[in-house]
């Protein structure tokens, strides 16, 4: 069930961003506006378009929320075979597992050592005559 489901969010997400997906939901609206006079703008013609759209809107959910996980994870290992292969520490590696509050802790260390270097190299620029 999961290929197929994944297959599916995929196509669907896809689709979904594309620009002749958006004038094809505008012109159902306009569609629906228009057709508002001919109906006379009844109780049943307001639920067509709440139903339709409320119903697209919470299947599109699951759908792009499974997108939007895969793409993530796949980042995510991607970032971690960088820091892996690299001279970065692999104390990252797989933060994303952390609490909020750990990880606020290892942004604010990134931030000092950041700041702590910056500040190290402008030392070295004043001190050969470089600022």
């Amino acid at each position: 069930m999961q290929p197929i489901f994944t297959r599916f969010s995929s196509r669907i997400s896809d689709l979904a961003g594309k620009p002749i997906t958006f004038v094809v939901a505008v012109s159902v609206i306009v569609t629906w506006a228009i057709c508002g006079p001919i109906f006379g703008f009844s109780a049943k013609w307001q639920l067509a378009v709440n139903t339709f759209t409320t119903i697209t809107t919470f299947l599109m959910v699951f759908v792009l929320q499974n997108s939007q996980n895969r793409d993530g994870i796949a980042l995510q290992a991607k970032i971690d075979e960088l820091i892996r292969v690299s001279d970065a520490e692999n104390r990252f590696m797989g933060i994303e597992k952390l609490g909020e509050e750990e990880l606020k802790e290892v942004r604010r260390d990134c931030i000092q050592e950041g700041t702590d270097a910056r500040e190290a190299e402008n030392g070295v620029a004043v001190a050969h005559g470089k600022a």
